[in-house]
């Protein structure tokens, strides 16, 4: 068998789920094959028709802002057929459970096609197996809902479905078996960096440390850099981390900088999420530096690069760490505050869940951008309260206890 036949045969509900040999599984004819270099270019929105009648009926919709056009998705490009044949696979895996949430891109640029496509950015906490399974003791989540080989699937399914140019993912603990090989064969280039003293090696069974991933589309970035970062607090290491990664647009040659963090979780930790947020921005203020003024070198600087930062926070926006990012210096500004009517507002959650001590339902996922250099041409929505359900995050026909959030930028004109 390979690798994600065994882990499947080992675990998945047999009286659900139909499970055969290695090549005849879900996912297994689909993963061998997915180990052949894929080439390809620009990734666009489309669903397969197995896919789509998972899907609900379009809710009523509050009327957008504006400047927001709301829609399915942009124009449409020809499939990667992988791509396709992987969705068919989680399509077919999760044919018992309930339908995906259904929700719209909501387009907030001019509409004027940006140089090569827009770039499109995923960033997701997606729940450690371990901690789902064992310390985060989501109370009104069955058990079953949780399982490895059906909920990787769904995983999987939420990626592959909008194409990402970049994901930046969060409580990653299956980087090596899962989500580094099937990304890899799809194109993607990672980097992971776990944090120090995970607690998931609290957990009976767990697949080792989470941390911090980011892919990136090779057929859409050149790498350039990559550095993983501990966070400090007053110049003491702490168990928070952070991945920068430095890209060059194949279609523009502009660069970027794109990073991804987590912070730590938990009320009465806000002066040291403060305190690690400070660290992040030093760090970057650093890479952007070194980048406009190269060591040794003379004459005007390069063009400043672009800046993306994606990250559960673990903060709501009245936070301290919040207000630093969005007073710093790089000049920041939030993506999701565009879904708002005065585009000022974040949204009111990105996660919510049910945990023995209560209900939290609050705002604590972003995704940054420097609003010098990019511009935010579409969000997806988030769900709503009645698309989540009455027994919240995570469920069946959802993954994890934070919702992704996905936005497409383009660059500005260089000035």
């Amino acid at each position: 068998m390979c690798w994600w036949c065994e882990e499947t045969a080992a675990g998945v509900r047999g009286a659900q789920r139909k499970v055969a040999v290695c090549c005849g599984c879900p996912m297994g004819g689909g993963a061998t094959r997915l180990y052949s270099t894929i080439g390809g270019g620009g990734r666009s929105l489309p669903l397969t028709p197995a896919h789509l009648a998972r899907q609900n009926p379009p809710p009523e919709r509050a009327p957008q802002p504006s400047s927001c056009k709301d829609s399915q998705g942009p124009s449409q490009l020809d499939p990667d057929p992988l791509e396709q044949q992987l969705l068919q696979e989680c399509e077919e895996a999760l044919r018992g459970r309930p339908p995906r949430f259904h929700r719209h891109l909501v387009h907030c640029g001019d509409g004027q096609r940006a140089p090569g496509g827009p770039i499109r950015v995923l960033q997701w906490n997606i729940l450690a197996q371990a901690l789902g399974e064992g310390a985060d003791c989501f109370v009104r989540c069955p058990p079953e809902a949780l399982s490895w080989p059906e909920r990787k699937y769904l995983i999987l399914e939420e990626i592959l479905s909008y194409k990402p140019h970049i994901l930046c993912l969060q409580e990653v603990d299956h980087y090596y078996d899962t989500f580094q090989p099937v990304l890899r064969s799809l194109g993607y280039g990672g980097h992971f960096f776990p944090k120090p003293w995970s607690p998931c090696l609290d957990v009976h069974g767990n697949n080792g440390p989470d941390g911090c991933a980011l892919f990136f589309d090779q057929s859409r970035f050149e790498l350039l850099e990559s550095v993983s970062v501990r966070l400090s607090a007053m110049l003491i290491p702490t168990n928070q981390i952070a991945v920068v990664t430095k890209l060059r647009c194949r279609a523009t040659a502009r660069c970027v900088f794109v990073a991804v963090t987590h912070l730590k979780a938990r009320s009465g930790w806000e002066r040291l999420r403060g305190a690690q947020g400070s660290d992040l921005l030093a760090h970057l203020q650093t890479l952007l530096h070194n980048h406009s003024h190269p060591p040794g070198t003379t004459g005007p600087p390069d063009a400043a690069p672009s800046l993306i930062v994606c990250g559960d926070f673990n903060a709501v926006p009245s936070e301290e760490v919040y207000q630093r990012f969005a007073s710093s210096p790089l000049r920041l500004d939030s993506a999701y505050k565009k879904l708002s009517r005065d585009g000022a507002t974040e949204p009111s959650f990105t996660t919510w869940k049910i945990r023995p001590s209560g209900e939290c339902c609050s705002t604590l996922d972003y995704i940054w951008y420097g609003r010098d250099s990019l511009q935010v041409e579409a969000v997806l929505d988030l769900p709503t309260e009645e698309q989540i359900g009455p027994d919240r995050l995570p469920s069946f026909h959802y993954p994890s206890d934070h919702l992704s959030l996905i936005c497409d930028f383009s660059f500005k004109e260089e000035r």
